[in-house]
């Protein structure tokens, strides 16, 4: 059977990731049936909306296929997989019919990408949405620069640094979801939405999903507002680093610790990338600079490292180079920066990044 299973069931275009086995991780051929899916969606009058789900009880998607990263040598593989995701992942957002992603159990990175630029984003009691990138040597790529500076405050620079999972409660509050419904509720959520007229729009979607969601409760992040606003709210990671350790709070000092085992120089690209998101023109100006970035953090960073250690041998012992946050060149991250392949999106979409 296919890695993605392609359904038009009622009124409903459905996409199921399907490769429960590996957490439904994205590879290159899955992005291919997607957009594919996508184009015969869209020919389709009958289709009120399109819904994207993961088959398996873990979760929507664990992010992209890292091992097929690692098997395919130099950037060539890595420029074609992270152009077509790129541009799907734009799609997604511009997508002429409601796009609903149900985010039910983890939803990390890639899946993030699929989910996280949907017209409609639904968490569940079981999500744990997350960019873990900076633990293995990469980035919050997938957009993850757009939709990670719009977070309150600098709660998003907390999240794409440490690379931590929150629960429904907290990714709505990220904006990074929209509403919570009930694991249980999903069925008869999917019933209603093959039931949609055909010209519902988004509104009539929205009308549906609120019928089956529930208050997701309070927010755990909040409490810790105020710590991470004045903590993280510096430009370089070594004044945060300072910060946290002033603070003297007891989640000030994890957060620290959990810092300190991230790849430094992914922490120091990570909040560059940050910084110029929160003023960037559109999510395609953020892909952009991500795909860069990217094929540099393959070509000559620490990403293999992060990989092997995170997938292949399963160590999780990575050595970064360099090892320290003070070793860092920042001369070398702004080279990072700069363009290194043809463009993804045209200029006209991007506007200046």
């Amino acid at each position: 059977m296919s890695d993605v299973i392609v359904e038009r069931v009622g009124a409903l275009g459905r996409l199921r990731l399907n490769r429960p086995k590996a957490l439904n991780a994205l590879t290159h051929g899955m992005v291919g049936e997607i957009d594919r899916a996508l184009d015969q969606f869209s020919a389709d009058p009958g289709i009120a909306a399109v819904l994207l789900t993961g088959e398996g009880e873990r979760g929507l998607c664990a992010g992209g296929d890292l091992r097929s990263l690692y098997d395919n040598p130099g950037t060539a593989f890595a420029e074609t997989f992270w152009r077509d995701e790129y541009r799907l992942d734009s799609r997604i957002a511009a997508y002429e019919k409601p796009f609903v992603a149900v985010m039910d159990g983890i939803t990390m990175g890639g899946g993030v990408g699929l989910a996280g630029h949907a017209s409609h984003r639904i968490v569940t009691e079981r999500s744990r949405v997350a960019m873990p990138e900076t633990g293995i040597g990469y980035l919050p790529d997938v957009g993850g620069t757009w939709l990670l500076p719009r977070a309150p405050g600098e709660i998003g620079t907390y999240l794409g640094l440490t690379g931590e999972p929150v629960g429904a409660a907290d990714a709505i509050f990220c904006r990074l979801a929209d509403v919570m419904v009930p694991s249980a509720r999903l069925p008869n959520l999917i019933d209603d939405l093959l039931a949609l007229d055909p010209d519902a729009g988004q509104e009539g979607v929205r009308d549906v999903i609120a019928r089956s969601a529930q208050d997701a409760g309070p927010a755990p992040l909040v409490a810790h507002r105020a710590v991470i606003d004045r903590c993280f709210s510096f430009d370089m990671v070594d004044e945060i680093l300072s910060a946290l350790e002033a603070d003297g709070s007891d989640f000030a000092a994890t957060t620290r610790a959990t810092l300190l085992t991230k790849a430094p120089s992914s922490l120091v690209l990570t909040l560059c990338l940050l910084r110029l998101g929160r003023g960037a023109p559109n999510l395609e100006a953020c892909l952009e600079r991500e795909f860069h970035a990217s094929l540099a953090l393959l070509a000559e960073g620490d990403f293999r490292e992060g990989i092997r250690a995170a997938v292949i041998d399963k160590d999780k012992s990575p050595r970064w180079t360099p090892p320290t946050l003070d070793a860092v060149d920042p001369a070398r991250i702004a080279r990072w920066l700069e363009k290194r392949a043809a463009p993804v999106f045209s200029d006209a979409r991007t506007g200046p990044v």
